[in-house]
């Protein structure tokens, strides 16, 4: 059983490490740009402290140093290329496992792709996964996802019978918001993802999702229950845009607007 005194400290390094502060440093900054390996850190000047847990004390020490992102242009023109040479969904993941041009993927755990049926009739498209979602690796495992879970059921659904990805695939740090940058630069590659799976019904859940996908301007309290026609590169399908599962969670009230959009999906599916 834990010592009380080391309870608050406990407590301080998991509220650093869910704020994606992962990584140990010195006292001295180390420019990880730079070629070679980095400076050893000097000798401390105080006792030891107890040791870390485990999730603390192995990230991080001895990342070698990074290579310095490729220009914005550069990376969208790679990402461009990267999604259209993928001919399935496989290909499209190996892609995007070892494309470079994001930074996000640097600071994330893992790849999140996505999860659910790639051959379902209806595909749901968030903006970018939270901590649950990058030590998983698939998307809405966490709160978000056990609600969006419910809200499938309640039309009959599972994740058998749906196909569910992000825009971003990598977790942003302490779950900020993406850039409109880091989304840009991914874009080709959810966009590939919708042509190869070919749904019947695309479902933005979220209006950083909407603005992305569907190119419109409103925000999601006036964008959501309302239809759009999307062009997946194949052919021209039905889209909507709801409530993000995270939002419902901060705001309970909305959970009525939503379920009309979900009534309006199942209608749509037959």
């Amino acid at each position: 059983m834990m010592p009380s005194g080391d309870k608050p400290a406990r407590e301080l390094l998991d509220f650093y490490l869910e704020a994606g502060a992962d990584a140990l440093i010195g006292e001295q900054p180390v420019n990880r740009f730079a070629a070679g390996e980095p400076p050893a850190a000097p000798p401390a000047r105080t006792p030891q402290p107890a040791a870390l847990p485990p999730e603390l004390e192995t990230r991080g020490r001895a990342a070698p140093p990074l290579a310095p992102p490729p220009a914005p242009d550069d990376a969208a023109l790679s990402a461009r290329e990267a999604a259209k040479n993928a001919t399935t969904l496989e290909e499209l993941r190996a892609n995007l496992d070892s494309f470079d041009g994001c930074a996000l993927k640097a600071t994330a755990t893992q790849l999140v792709f996505a999860d659910g049926n790639p051959k379902a009739r209806v595909m749901f498209v968030g903006e970018a996964p939270g901590r649950d979602e990058d030590i998983e690796g698939l998307p809405f495992v966490g709160r978000s996802g056990k609600l969006l879970d419910r809200m499938l059921a309640a039309i009959g659904l599972d994740r058998t019978s749906v196909y569910i990805a992000n825009i971003v695939p990598w977790r942003p740090p302490g779950n900020r918001t993406p850039t409109p940058q880091e989304s840009q630069i991914c874009l080709p590659f959810i966009l590939r993802q919708i042509e190869l799976a070919d749904p019947d019904v695309l479902v933005c859940l979220g209006g950083p999702s909407a603005q992305a996908l569907l190119g419109i301007k409103d925000g999601i309290t006036k964008t959501r229950g309302r239809w759009f026609t999307f062009d997946t590169g194949k052919r021209q399908i039905r889209a909507i845009a709801t409530f993000h599962p995270a939002f419902l969670l901060r705001s309970p009230l909305q959970k009525r607007f939503a379920w009309r959009d979900f009534l309006a999906i199942k209608k749509a599916l037959g």
